[in-house]
């Protein structure tokens, strides 16, 4: 039985709706789960991201003289593993979207570790000529990279396109970070051994990619879209690793945990919060606790050769049926680049 508590601030009829809706998503769930043997990457992802995780990165690896890029590094998850690189005596450039909060966390951040090879530099990921911009500056400043994070992303937004006409969340969580991956490749390779990681999401396992429809176009639902995004993620570090084999370059991606940050920015009804902040504290991580399977990813040594695969909790886990199937990760690749040639016909791939 669900009991629902109805507050006097206006939201109870939302909430004994919104309560209706879950229990009948619960139900649906459960029922399409039953006696589904193969489902068993999906459930063992449920229970990962329902609780608390508790493993910290311990290793004690010293950057000095290497270059590692964090997306979205202004806060959350990417500003805690940009303090935790930083300690390291890395040259770590945060590349955020928003001047001000990028520019007060670079400073904070280098107080903070007194290193002061902490750069913030723009970068909008919805905007494929910022990625550009941002890319070719990189390039041409920049003698190497080590590692490239690519953590920044949308969650459950309302429907809103990127400046380049994608859905936003497909647009920024894949295909910016897709075209931002390649056009510092070079330098990557240039570098090796050298590292890429992805954050994706324990909701890559209820996504599906709409080969006919990836856009979102014909109708939108702003979690199925969140959730086909984190699935691309995994997709593109399987494609991506096959097509890097023999370079020295590894990638990985990885689920960071259910995080209290800015990422759920949009789900800011007065039903949700009267639902969630009480919970927060007992179900929700910290961002320090949530980078650290990216730390994990990104500086173990004994994951210099580790490519393609998929972690949480500092451990390697299984991936979704779905996100391990090579073929689709093959056409996802094809479409994604025959979407940002047609935006950007004089961009090589």
């Amino acid at each position: 039985m669900i009991r629902v508590l109805v507050s006097s601030t206006g939201c109870g009829e939302v909430c004994v709706n919104n309560a209706r809706r879950l229990g009948h998503g619960i139900l649906a769930t459960c029922s399409a789960f039953k006696n589904k043997s193969e489902e068993a990457a999906r459930n063992q992802n449920l229970v990962t991201s329902l609780f608390k995780m508790v493993r910290k990165y311990t290793g004690q690896e010293i950057l000095s003289g290497k270059t590692v890029i964090i997306t979205g590094a202004n806060t959350g998850i990417g500003k805690e593993t940009a303090r935790d690189l930083a300690r390291r005596g890395g040259r770590i450039i945060l590349a955020c979207r928003n001047l001000e909060k990028g520019e007060n966390a670079r400073r904070e951040i280098a107080e903070d570790t007194n290193n002061q090879e902490v750069i913030f530099k723009e970068l909008d990921l919805s905007s494929f000529a910022s990625i550009q911009k941002f890319a070719k500056d990189f390039n041409e400043t920049e003698s190497r990279l080590d590692i490239l994070i690519n953590n920044a992303g949308v969650m459950a937004c309302p429907k809103m396109l990127t400046q380049d006409g994608l859905e936003m969340q497909i647009g920024t969580n894949h295909f910016g970070h897709f075209l931002l991956t390649e056009l510092v490749m070079d330098k990557l390779k240039a570098s090796s051994p050298s590292r890429i990681v992805i954050l994706s999401s324990a909701a890559h396992s209820w996504g599906t990619i709409n080969f006919e429809d990836l856009n979102s176009e014909k109708s939108y639902s702003s979690f199925a879209a969140y959730q086909q995004s984190k699935l691309a993620n995994v997709l593109h570090a399987l494609e991506l690793s096959n097509r890097l084999k023999g370079t020295g370059v590894t990638v990985n991606s990885v689920h960071p945990g259910i995080v209290n940050t800015e990422l759920a920015r949009y789900m800011n009804s007065a039903c949700m919060k009267c639902l969630l902040v009480p919970l927060a504290k007992f179900v929700l991580l910290s961002p320090e606790q949530g980078a650290q399977t990216t730390l994990h990813c990104a500086l173990n040594p004994k994951l210099e050769n580790v490519s393609a695969k998929y972690f949480a909790d500092c451990r390697e886990k299984t991936a979704s049926c779905r996100a391990r199937n090579e073929e689709d990760a093959r056409r996802l690749w094809t479409l994604t680049e025959e979407i940002i040639h047609s935006k950007l016909p004089s961009t090589p791939m």
